[in-house]
């Protein structure tokens, strides 16, 4: 496990998912490009980064079921040849509707990467040094978002929306060069139990992984934690700075890497945070999901046009979610033999991007009830009301976080004799010992 062979595998799988990320957020540094170039509203701008959302959380756990029958190295290879062609797709149509088709197969090509490369990580690495890595995975990952916000929106600007899109897919096409001659599903010698032998067999796991209480609260864990940065980062953290801010485009699309940067630096902490107190992991999750609260109430209540530190303090904080939900994955690894490990990491990567495609089309929908319709009426005014309803959402995910924490609690005491109590009482507990 230590041999340079792991981090070559490593290396490689990382490089294809931040290569994938950067397609997944290339529409979030267009969007403004994308209401002139396809003539749309709010609305109908919304309607293109839901199209690739719905997909992608729609496929989530069929790609698990693939998994965890094929092996990871196929979805890999499959998901970057089915993003590539999305990314030729749209930088050649000059219409709405072959626009949602390119951005369709980016989301179908984009659900395969992520879940596989996690798995990879799974058979590759020691069990202690799972979260810590899986964590670097997410990080690591995000550069991609830099690559979209600095490298494309030069070339987008400087040179137009076909080679923009063009290029990007170019760099797919070198991710997947490199996972065909190096990455492969285990190392050889592995002890890891063999693959399901039948479709069916796999079904069945998935069945048992959606009714265990710690599988629905890795869901959870990734709706609350994830959305908010994925509804900036994706769709409209852009047009929010551009038109309500009045940012010009180049800063609008720098400040985009603060979440990134955030994120990055929060990841590791997090990662050493939930191996070192693994019955905490709940309270890390929700503690996270407070503070976003807390810093999405000082932006939208600020009267008129908030402060540029103000949006960065929101930006950090919001950052800070990404790595978060990749708590979720480590209740899937905890509650689930690894057997079945990728048709459980599917279903709590659906929790996060549901979220994340139900508030993007309602932010849409109010943006253009608020403005009429009309793009130079985009004021902080209507993205203040359109945001806001992140507090329904999240509130609501919240409220499911919390009944399934307590039914895998009791659970877990049933099973493991182990009873966790809340978190107060055990400060106090500990507080007491070192008096």
């Amino acid at each position: 496990m230590g041999s340079r062979r792991v981090w070559w595998v490593f290396g490689v799988g990382v490089f294809a998912y931040l290569i994938t990320v950067m397609q997944r957020s290339t529409l979030g540094v267009a969007a403004v490009d994308a209401t002139e170039r396809f003539q749309i509203d709010a609305a109908a701008l919304s309607t293109l980064a839901v199209a690739q959302l719905i997909v992608y959380a729609a496929m989530q756990v069929p790609v698990g079921v693939l998994i965890d029958r094929l092996g990871p190295r196929v979805l890999i290879i499959a998901g970057l040849t089915v993003v590539m062609a999305g990314q030729v797709w749209l930088g050649l149509t000059t219409g709405l509707g072959g626009a949602i088709v390119g951005r369709m197969l980016v989301g179908l090509g984009d659900a395969a990467v992520f879940t596989s490369v996690l798995r990879l990580v799974n058979s590759w690495f020691p069990t202690r040094r799972v979260p810590i890595v899986s964590q670097w995975v997410g990080n690591i990952g995000q550069i991609g978002q830099i690559l979209s916000a600095v490298p494309f929106s030069f070339v987008l600007h400087a040179f137009g929306w076909s080679p923009a899109f063009l290029s990007a897919a170019g760099l797919v096409l070198l991710a997947l060069v490199g996972v065909l001659i190096v990455v492969r599903d285990r190392p050889s010698g592995s002890d890891e139990a063999p693959r399901p032998e039948t479709w069916g067999h796999v079904v069945r796991e998935v069945v048992i992984s959606l009714r265990r209480p710690g599988t629905r609260l890795g869901f959870w864990s990734h709706f609350v934690t994830q959305s908010s940065g994925t509804v900036l980062t994706l769709l409209w953290g852009f047009p929010f700075m551009v038109y309500a801010l009045g940012y010009p485009q180049p800063l609008a699309a720098s400040l985009l890497i603060v979440i990134v940067v955030s994120g990055m630096i929060a990841g590791p902490i997090l990662g050493v945070l939930t191996a070192r107190f693994p019955y905490r992991r709940s309270n890390l999750v929700l503690g996270i999901v407070t503070i976003m609260g807390v810093a999405w109430a000082a932006l939208l209540l600020w009267p008129g046009v908030p402060p540029m530190w103000l949006v960065i303090v929101l930006f950090v904080v919001v950052g800070v979610g990404g790595p978060g939900s990749l708590i979720g994955f480590d209740f899937a690894r905890t509650f689930n033999p690894i057997r079945a490990l990728g048709g459980a990491n599917g279903i709590v990567n659906v929790g996060g991007f549901l979220a994340s495609f139900v508030m993007m089309f309602l932010i849409g929908l109010i943006i253009d009830a608020v403005s009429g319709g009309s793009r130079a009426d985009y004021s902080m005014d209507s993205f203040r009301i359109a945001f806001s309803v992140q507090y329904l959402v999240v509130g609501f995910g919240v409220a499911m976080l919390l009944v399934a924490r307590s039914r895998t609690r009791r659970r877990f005491a049933e099973d493991e004799g182990i009873a966790v109590g809340p978190l107060w009482i055990a400060v106090r507990a500990r507080l007491g010992r070192r008096r």
